[in-house]
């Protein structure tokens, strides 16, 4: 008999008991959070699918290098270490550590953006824009049309349009776009990767212009697996090789570490010139602390660099993390859930306005959704709809992006098959009566980034 069953490529050393909540401890929780799953104590969660971003389980080995790492407030051996892994997986030169990742794009806006700059980009990602805006940049979504559709196969949503590329080029001209960013497993599009080829297109295509080009690389290990199951020449390749030419085909890196790289805090900026590079370090020590420690201490920096080497070290990793999602997914399509197809790389991604079509987007469908999931099961997500898209800088109205989505990220190494059976179970027995699901309404709402302090009442449905 052919075995097609795969298990996980660890086995459980230390684990965490979590609490199982009454419907009425939920309900009260939920209000006093204002319908905001961000808002809610870890302790009243069940199965907490809100990111995938600082929630992995580290390894014996990185904790084990956790005990010798140097806290030296200058050079420490330990930031010399984490250099060398970020050279030897991701090939660039030049390291500039940082707390997390939204610290690597604070600085690399404030390096390279000037007010009245344009920053083109296969969609946006919350604090990626916030950065770019708050340095005096617009960001334009240059993103193929695919992935605006939750119904769309594409293999490849995560790509750039060329055409939306260099029709920008002709409208503001080169020297007004300092940089593309393009992410890799693009979150906002439900977690899609981009190809090789259309990222060697679009290199190509700066240089010609002088553009540089800036990796989000925060998930390119994932993105990394997605090529080597999708794309033609791929298939007999590592991901450590693939990630490698990803890089390859860039002049520098933000990294939030919390994702791929397999730690709860940390991230960095790589790049390949010197000269941005002392910029970048000169930001790093006024806003996030010496530049060879950036904001993490030595034995952040230790298990970081652990990780790095970890997560690229056999193909086995990635394999089991990519194929927890899919198992997820592939239960929630066979119950008839909406949810954005391909499944993506780090969390599925259900679609709300199929899910609650009674439920206006200006009362936000996906914010109502993730808070009723909490309340039938204990389940934790989080919305990126309209809540998460914010406002337009000029006219103060709401981003109304063509995804309301329900975003279900799963930590690595850190939950069983089991608890995803749970889980789409959970989502099946809410979608049985969603007309019960009401609309939301502020009664708090921050100026910026308002998706994670917002607060939220129900409305009372006509």
């Amino acid at each position: 008999m052919k075995r097609h069953s795969w298990a996980e490529p660890y086995k459980i050393k230390v684990v965490e008991p979590i609490r199982m909540t009454t419907r009425q401890e939920r309900e009260a929780a939920i209000r006093e959070a204002g319908y905001n799953t961000f808002l809610l104590r870890s302790e009243d969660v069940y199965i907490d699918l809100l990111t995938d971003s600082g929630t992995a389980a580290m390894s014996d080995a990185q904790w084990a290098g956790m005990m010798v790492g140097d806290e030296a407030y200058a050079g420490s051996r330990s930031f010399y270490r984490l250099v060398d892994a970020v050279h030897d997986v991701y090939g660039y030169e030049e390291l500039i550590p940082t707390h997390q990742g939204r610290g690597a794009e604070h600085i690399l806006s404030q390096i390279l953006i000037k007010p009245g700059d344009y920053v083109p980009g296969n969609m946006y990602f919350t604090t990626t824009r916030f950065h770019q805006e708050y340095a005096g940049g617009t960001f334009v979504d240059v993103i193929i049309d695919e992935a605006h559709d939750p119904t769309s196969l594409h293999p490849f949503k995560g790509d750039g349009e060329l055409a939306k590329v260099q029709a920008l080029i002709d409208e503001v001209g080169s020297h007004r776009i300092p940089y593309i960013s393009v992410e890799t497993n693009v979150n906002m599009a439900g977690g899609q990767p981009m190809s090789m080829a259309n990222l060697r297109d679009t290199y190509e295509l700066c240089r010609q212009h002088g553009i540089l080009v800036m990796l989000d690389a925060t998930r390119a290990l994932e993105n990394a697996w997605f090529i080597k199951q999708r794309e033609d020449g791929y298939a007999d390749t590592s991901v450590a090789e693939i990630v490698r030419q990803i890089c390859d085909l860039s002049d520098g890196a933000t990294v939030s570490s919390k994702k791929d790289n397999l730690v709860n805090i940390g991230g960095f900026l790589a790049l390949r010139d010197e000269d941005l590079a002392r910029k970048a370090r000169t930001l790093v020590v006024e806003f996030e602390g010496l530049h060879t420690y950036g904001g993490m201490s030595g034995r952040d920096m230790e298990a970081l660099a652990q990780g790095i080497r970890e997560m690229v070290a056999t193909d086995d990793h990635v394999h089991a993390r990519v194929g927890q999602v899919e198992y997820l997914g592939e239960a929630l399509v066979k119950a008839g859930v909406p949810i954005i197809q391909p499944t993506g790389g780090h969390g599925v991604f259900i679609d709300a306005m199929a899910v609650v079509p009674h439920i206006p987007q200006d009362q936000f469908p996906a914010q109502a959704l993730a808070a009723a999931l909490y309340l039938e099961s204990g389940v934790r997500g989080m919305e990126r709809g309209v809540v998460s898209a914010g406002r337009d800088k000029e006219t103060g109205d709401h981003h109304y992006p063509k995804l309301e989505l329900v975003r279900l990220a799963i930590p690595r190494r850190v939950y069983t098959q089991a608890h995803m059976d749970v889980t789409a179970e959970s989502v099946v027995e809410l979608l049985e009566h969603p007309e019960g699901v009401k609309g939301l309404r502020f009664t708090y709402e921050p100026e910026e980034l308002r998706f994670f302090q917002a607060r939220f009442e129900t409305v009372a449905q006509a």
